[in-house]
């Protein structure tokens, strides 16, 4: 058993009859009345995200896991299939599994965390960053550039995220994985 002072982004616990996994949490002390740790939870089998309140030293049912290493291998309709790095065994996951499946390119290595009670995959945690290529974007206005101003580009894996007005097709990009957001222009 944890208390709400284990509470830390991507651990997994087990509440209302099911296993969810934070993303988001907050400590907060009010000046008048008790502390409580707002949170953001995510089904590991649903994918629903809820928000929840638990009050100062509640406890909570963590659930133990391993995390591994496994190679993106492809996709089939809306299942992701993967690859152990160490034994090679391959398993396949459902697209409500993962954070960013748009992001994700064939031969990117990712960590999966699986639950040892029952040796499940819970969910898929992608690299902070990935390096991605535009396969097409409108091309800039020169003279456009008084403000931040972006367009939208359309990566390999088909994901579209908003780019500088200098990124051209071709280029490669840094996007970050939790935002989904443009980083950097990335030079060979």
């Amino acid at each position: 058993m944890a208390t709400t002072s284990d509470i830390r982004k991507g651990l997994c616990i087990r509440y209302n009859h099911d296993i969810f996994k934070i993303i988001e949490f907050l400590h907060v002390k009010p000046g008048k009345g008790p502390a409580f740790v707002r949170t953001k939870l995510r089904s590991v089998t649903t994918g629903k995200v809820i928000d929840n309140t638990f009050s100062a030293g509640h406890k909570i049912e963590d659930v133990r896991v391993e995390t591994h290493s496994f190679q993106y291998l492809y996709p089939e309709g809306d299942t992701f299939h993967f690859m152990n790095t160490e034994d090679f065994n391959q398993i396949s996951l459902s697209k409500n599994t993962l954070d960013a499946p748009d992001l994700l390119k064939e031969g990117e290595v990712v960590t999966i965390i699986i639950n040892t009670e029952d040796g499940m995959p819970l969910s898929v945690e992608m690299p902070s960053h990935v390096i991605l290529e535009v396969t097409h974007t409108e091309p800039g206005v020169k003279g456009n550039t008084a403000t931040n101003a972006t367009k939208p580009a359309t990566m390999e894996t088909g994901a579209t995220v908003n780019v500088p007005l200098f990124i051209n097709e071709g280029d490669k990009i840094k996007i970050e994985t939790e935002k989904g957001s443009y980083v950097e222009r990335v030079k060979e």
